[in-house]
Formats: structure tokens, C-alpha cells, sequence
């Protein structure tokens, strides 16, 4: 299984509908599920004090870990670029997961990054964040990053990604990563 993660609680945002093309794709070239959580999703009883023991987390949490986080042997993150970094939902909700259990969500995994934003920057620096990080939880990150600056011109008024380049880009990414 795939899990391709929406790295904000933003509504509408543009991180969603570039990790809902990248669930697009991927859907056409594997056999496996590919699941897409929005982080938009996550519920709102997990922000508490006790959501740092395993007994005082959200159910509703622990059921998304083991739908979608545990089962997944691959990750793919598209995250936004927050003040020169990823988002800080993101962060909590890969120390929430890491409650409960750390290894079955994370170790032995392999990810590929995704950075969105509308300057032209493309999250570069918040995509290095997010690899030292998921290294340290054990997850191997393919070296090829996209950075995908400008995301506002290169969608149609329908929300679509349309930039040919940007489309072509994401193709290899994904070849590599499942090859990774």
C-alpha cells in the first residue's frame, strides 16, 4: 500500500490537489492501493495534553494510523512551504503516530517528497527538514525531490495541473520511486 500524505489541514488547498494528481498517477502504474489523507481530516480531539500517552489518543486517530500509516510500505509527502519549512500539522501529526507505535508506522518505509509553493522556492528547505526527520524515524527518502514553485500558474481554472514540464517531472519522480 501507498499512502500520499496532504501535508496541511488547509481547506482547498493546493497541496491537496497536487498529492490528489500524484494518487491520479500513481493509481495508473501499481496494482496496490494508493490511499490519500488530507490532513485536513485529522480529528480534533487528538490536540491534548494526553495524546502523549498511547491510552489518552483520539480512536479516531488510531484508526487512521492503522489504515493508512501501518499498512503503507511507501510514502508519499506533498507538503507546502510554511515559513521557510513544512507545516506545522504535519510535524504533530508524525509525532502523534509515533505514540502509539513508532515502528510499524514508520521503520523500513520509504518516502518520496513533494514541496508546493507559490514563490519559487518550491519548499526546497522544508523538504530537507522533512528528510531529517523522517530519517530519524526510520524512513528512507528517495533523493529526487520535486520542488514545485509557482503552483498558481501552473494549474487551470479548474484547479488542474496542466504545466506540461511539471506534469513530465512528476512522471519521473514516480518511475524512481517505485523502482527506490
Amino acid at each position: 500500500m501507498i499512502t500520499i500524505i496532504a501535508g496541511t489541514n488547509r481547506p482547498n488547498s493546493d497541496t491537496f490537489a497536487v498529492a490528489k494528481y500524484y494518487q491520479e498517477q500513481l493509481s495508473q502504474l501499481v496494482e496496490e492501493p494508493v490511499n490519500l489523507l488530507s490532513l485536513t481530516e485529522l480529528p480534533k480531539d487528538m490536540f491534548n495534553p494526553a495524546m502523549y500517552t498511547a491510552e489518552g489518543q483520539s480512536r479516531q486517530l488510531m484508526d487512521l494510523q492503522d489504515l493508512v500509516m501501518i499498512p503503507a510500505q511507501r510514502f508519499v509527502f506533498v507538503s507546502p512551504e510554511y515559513n521557510g519549512s513544512f507545516p506545522g500539522i504535519l510535524k504533530f501529526f508524525l509525532d502523534a503516530c509515533s505514540i502509539r507505535e513508532i515502528g510499524p508506522t514508520y521503520r523500513g518505509k520509504k518516502a518520496v517528497l513533494v514541496g508546493v509553493a507559490s514563490g519559487r522556492a518550491g519548499n526546497l528547505r522544508g523538504m530537507e527538514h522533512l528528510t531529517g526527520i523522517l530519517n530519524y524515524l526510520g524512513i528512507a527518502v528517495l533523493p529526487l525531490k520535486l520542488p514545485i514553485s509557482q503552483i498558481g500558474k501552473l494549474r487551470d481554472e479548474n484547479g488542474q495541473l496542466t504545466d506540461q514540464a511539471t506534469r513530465e517531472a512528476i512522471g519521473d519522480q514516480l518511475q524512481k520511486f517505485l523502482a527506490f
